[in-house]
């Protein structure tokens, strides 16, 4: 048994639990109990216990929308990119990067990114891959890597006409093995989706193919309306909003994730909500690729659409998101009052409702019976924190770089500040001799 105390702790339950001097117990996989350090201590005065030395000790965080194939990007410059929009971005960048990808480039970029998620207290990945340079064992790639650090993922593949047939297919193929590998698990550690890159590089035939090879109860993974050039494409294609075809096609439901969804209209938003479609936003992804800004506190507040908050590979530490979201919607609505409520439910109550929709134990909660995902922030304030006003010290006051512990499944992955059980030097320069051998691929 582990016993996680001396913090305030904040439970997320339905209660809005809080204690100024908290503690959690673990046992194996579960949370055990929950109650003040005294109380537990005295119950288990022999168990391994971590000091959260007055910090503060919450759930972990869950990343609704990643891409980990970006995480060589980061300081990367490519000949002749000089893009003036969206598309631009994609076909002279994100298209080049992945279709240079190799399957080593593909597992040590999950390496690093597994790794930085524990140290900004990311137990949770929901990721959507593209290697269209190596397709075939990508996803086992970052399956591997998810095993070695102890993340929980939920993995697919980004399906897409934009390399032809051929590549399509083999994308769906990709996406229909690690579905069946996932389920053969029974750890409750990986799951898959079926991914699907966006609308307007996927034809009717195409998407009918990803369906044939979907299984019930597995849903789809795709970004929708990122840009204004995803609408006018289906309107031009297919005579209807990108939404409807969709909808036609059975693409929507409980089980499929709508990323960014920003130029969509109020008839789309009501087929989103009477399918119980999923919709995550990703706020600094948004500002930093100039595509606009969702109108996402009418999807969350008129509509009633469950939306998530995710990083799109923008970053791992999803406190940014919180602050970006924060203001965006502020700023883009003028109005002071935009975001305050609608972000943190998005992160802390939605993003695990939202997983849930493929992990069985309960996630983003810290109380008895659920996942045993655990992290400590050092963070004291400069004011007084309490149940009504805990989640404005973590706007303000907290940051990925405050985590010093995160356990994940009932293990512990990082503690005071240092990942256990690998040899995090080792990764990080084995990631760097891959990117660079990646950079210079892509400018050969």
């Amino acid at each position: 048994m582990l016993l996680i105390g001396n913090g305030r702790l904040i439970a997320r339950d339905a209660q809005g639990t809080f204690f100024e001097d908290g503690c959690v117990a673990i046992e194996g996989q579960t949370i055990k109990k929950v109650g003040t350090t005294a109380e537990l201590r005295k119950e288990f005065p022999k168990e391994e216990f971590i000091d959260a030395k007055g910090g503060v000790i919450m759930p972990g965080f869950i990343n609704m929308h990643n891409h980990i194939y970006s995480t060589f990007a980061r300081g990367l410059s490519i000949n002749g990119y000089h893009p003036k929009n969206f598309m631009d971005i994609l076909e002279g960048q994100w298209w080049r990067i992945d279709r240079t990808l190799n399957l080593d480039d593909s597992y040590h970029s999950a390496k690093i990114a597994y790794l930085d998620s524990i140290k900004n207290g990311v137990t949770t990945v929901f990721d959507h891959h593209a290697s269209y340079g190596a397709i075939e064992g990508s996803l086992t790639q970052l399956s591997n890597a998810a095993d070695e650090l102890g993340v929980r993922t939920c993995l697919c593949y980004e399906v897409s006409d934009r390399d032809g047939e051929d590549k399509m297919k083999a994308a769906v193929k990709e996406n229909a093995d690690f579905i069946k590998a996932s389920a053969a698990r029974n750890d409750d550690m990986q799951k898959a989706m079926m991914g699907m890159h966006a609308a307007f590089t996927l034809s009717d035939k195409s998407l009918e193919h990803c369906a044939a090879y979907t299984p019930e109860g597995v849903g789809y993974h795709i970004h929708i309306a990122e840009d204004i050039a995803d609408v006018y494409d289906s309107l031009k294609k297919h005579g209807k909003p990108i939404i409807n075809r969709l909808y036609d096609l059975g693409i929507l439901g409980k089980q499929t994730m709508a990323g960014h969804c920003i130029h969509i209209g109020p008839h789309e938003m009501e087929m989103l909500r009477d399918t119980n479609t999923m919709v995550v936003t990703n706020p600094e992804s948004n500002m930093g690729n100039a595509v606009g800004c969702p109108p996402a506190m009418r999807m969350f507040n008129d509509y009633g659409i469950l939306m998530g908050l995710g990083t799109d590979g923008y970053t791992n530490d999803l406190t940014e998101s919180y602050k970006v979201g924060n203001i965006i919607h502020k700023h883009h609505l003028a109005d002071p009052n935009a975001a305050w409520a609608e972000i943190p439910e998005m992160l802390f109550t939605n993003n695990p409702k939202m997983a849930n929709r493929y992990f069985e134990k309960k996630l983003g909660v810290i109380e008895e019976g659920a996942a045993a995902d655990v992290i400590v922030l050092a963070y004291k304030g400069p004011t007084p924190m309490t149940k009504d006003n805990y989640n404005a010290h973590i706007l303000f006051g907290m940051n990925g770089g405050a985590v010093t512990d995160t356990i994940i499944n009932g293990e512990v992955r990082m503690r005071n500040r240092e990942v256990q059980g690998v040899d995090e030097e080792k990764i990080w320069h084995a990631a760097q001799a891959q990117a660079q051998s990646l950079w210079n691929r892509i400018n050969a």
